[in-house]
């Protein structure tokens, strides 16, 4: 995760282009419709769209797609992220889209059943696999834990502090620990990547830092000038892999490397950082909402921010600060 699907011979030739729509509706449920039996993947239920014509962009085959299928007029979407997937008869290419605005209620228009389904319910072997990543970035979590520098001294009090962090919400943590040593950074991640599991949380390691020891990978994180250098391909881990970002170039190029989401910081002054300019709420829903992966706000914020940074086309909230417990029982 990242992924383009397993590495099969599915033949020569393009592959099919699908555009597919992921609706949400108020209560934060997901659209999904039931593909006929006797088709390729037939009974599985997958996010709604069908391939594109001749001539049409990805955007006007959603457009066309989602009025023929469910009798609805996209009004807003924005590119969600790309899939090439390749099954052992069929090549595909999934341009996704977040459609935001729509008029009309969402109806089976051919007959499929379909249903409004809470993300936690979405499970993977009910999904054709290529939906797959579609189905890992819609339950990224709203709220991004990063981790103060630790004592290098006090792993117990790390942990328990890291535990106090994990509320409700709290789904991602990135460690940052630059003044550990890697004998001590491997020898500590076992213990932190437990702690997180229990919670429900992926512990995201810095690239860069001593390999995670076999077992307790949860993703990697990448900063800004790893982003910018990185030529290679991205490591193949369990959970997400990200990057901070601070202009639209570096979203881009995240998501262009098909990275699963971004930090998109200053929002506004830090104290971690005081001689950065700091983006604005206008600048950063401008980069946000054209940004073409989930967002993470982080400068300046926490969990009391998160309908906010939400309507400015943003995913959720990353946080230091904001999120860590002080060194209280």
């Amino acid at each position: 995760m990242p992924s383009t699907g397993p590495e099969t011979d599915a033949g020569a030739g393009a592959p099919l282009q699908v555009a597919v729509g992921v609706l949400r509706d108020a209560r934060g449920r997901v659209l999904i419709s039931q593909r006929p039996p006797g088709v390729h993947q037939g009974g599985l239920w997958e996010f709604p769209g069908g391939k594109r014509e001749p001539g049409e962009s990805p955007c006007q085959a959603l457009v066309r797609e989602l009025r023929e299928e469910l009798g609805i007029e996209v009004r807003q979407a924005r590119a969600f992220m790309r899939i090439p997937w390749n099954y052992p008869e069929q090549r595909l290419l999934l341009d996704v889209w977040k459609v935001t605005a729509w008029h009309g209620i969402p109806r089976g228009r051919e007959g499929q059943p379909v249903r409004w389904v809470p993300v936690d319910e979405l499970h993977p072997e009910a999904f054709p696999p290529a939906n797959a990543p579609i189905l890992d970035r819609l339950q990224l979590p709203p709220l991004c834990l990063i981790t103060p520098a630790p004592d290098g001294h006090d792993l117990d009090g790390f942990r328990g502090r890291l535990a106090r962090a994990l509320v409700p919400g709290v789904g991602l943590v990135v460690w940052r620990a630059p003044n550990l040593s890697a004998v001590t950074y491997g020898r500590w991640a076992p213990d932190l990547a437990a702690v997180c599991r229990r919670r429900g949380a992926w512990l995201q390691w810095h690239w860069g830092r001593q390999a995670p020891p076999s077992g307790h990978a949860g993703g990697v994180h990448l900063s800004a000038g790893q982003l910018r250098r990185w030529d290679g391909v991205l490591p193949r881990v369990p959970g997400p892999v990200g990057a901070s970002c601070h202009d639209a170039a570096e979203l881009e190029r995240a998501a262009r490397l098909g990275l699963d989401y971004a930090f998109l910081s200053p929002v506004r002054p830090t104290a971690s950082h005081p001689g950065a300019q700091p983006l604005g709420w206008r600048c950063f829903a401008e980069l946000a909402g054209s940004a073409g992966l989930p967002v993470y706000a982080l400068g300046g914020l926490g969990p009391a921010d998160l309908a906010r940074v939400r309507r400015q086309g943003a995913w959720g909230v990353a946080a230091i600060r904001g999120l860590w417990p002080g060194d209280g029982p």
